[in-house]
């Protein structure tokens, strides 16, 4: 995949999930790097892959890592090598005979469910369809085809299916310096209903999602809802929105299960680097 298709299919939401899509990055800034090595051009390279996915802080402390050192592997061994770390980590949090939830896409919660399942453990998954751009169908499939019984549902049942559930597994856009969890729209309804019915709720995530910026949530075209609505309807089309980080029991990290309290101490501690 050349360089500008990368950039393409990130923006065009063709390539999803935070981890794939760093990966992905990273691979298409390693080969600017072979062709140049200007520092002017590398910066636009870089910047021209931020601002395909701007709110995947992610994919911005990986290539502002893969710009200041000059090399792409450490950044891609820690997504590609972590992905399977944070599996194990997480289906340690899974007992046979579980039935766990889901929102949204996240290729995190998949590896985890999977590896579980590897484990023999049986298990079974209740995910959402996550409109308007129904991202929950590709969790759907990709549960289906390893084999793990899902149970999909319209976003309004959510709350309702939710219930029926042992555990809330969920992955994240990105975790903010001042405690809050940006995550698809839908998220904090669904995290009130879990804890409300004594669900405990992990955020599965690869620490590199820390953002230091808190990035602006992301409000997506109108046309995803409703491509030609009546005169004088407004669409209200928000990607995300912001979640206090304390609703949830734990995060699910390439480190470890995290307490939410004790996250940025660790995270500072291991990977001083993304806070420069």
């Amino acid at each position: 995949m050349t360089f500008d298709e990368t950039v393409k299919k990130i923006k065009s939401l063709e390539i999803q999930g935070a981890e794939n899509i760093a990966i992905k990055a990273i691979e298409a800034f390693a080969q600017k790097l072979k062709e140049t090595k200007s520092e002017v051009k590398l910066k636009k390279y870089a910047n021209e892959l931020k601002l395909a996915r701007p709110t995947e802080p992610g994919l911005q402390n990986a290539l502002n890592y893969c710009l200041k050192t000059r090399e792409t592997k450490f950044a891609l061994d820690h997504f590609k090598t972590n992905q399977k770390n944070i599996a194990k980590n997480g289906s340690a949090l899974i007992k046979s005979g579980m039935k766990i939830f889901t929102h949204c896409h996240s290729s995190t919660v998949e590896r985890v469910l999977v590896e579980a399942k590897k484990q023999g453990k049986k298990i079974e998954a209740f995910n959402t369809e996550t409109r308007p751009r129904f991202q929950g169908r590709k969790t759907a499939e990709a549960l289906a085809k390893a084999k793990i019984p899902v149970t999909h549902c319209v976003d309004s049942a959510g709350r309702s299916l939710l219930r029926k559930c042992d555990l809330f597994l969920i992955g994240c856009d990105s975790i903010t310096n001042s405690g809050k969890l940006i995550n698809k729209i839908g998220t904090e309804s669904l995290f009130d209903a879990a804890n409300e019915n004594g669900i405990p709720i992990y955020v599965c995530t690869n620490s590199w999602k820390f953002d230091l910026k808190e990035t602006k949530i992301e409000e997506r075209s109108p046309n995803e809802v409703w491509e030609n609505p009546p005169k004088g309807v407004k669409i209200y089309n928000p990607a995300f929105e912001v979640v206090d980080i304390k609703k949830v029991k734990g995060i699910v990290t390439e480190l470890g299960v995290i307490k939410p309290k004790k996250l940025y101490r660790t995270l500072r501690k291991k990977y001083p680097y993304i806070f420069k």
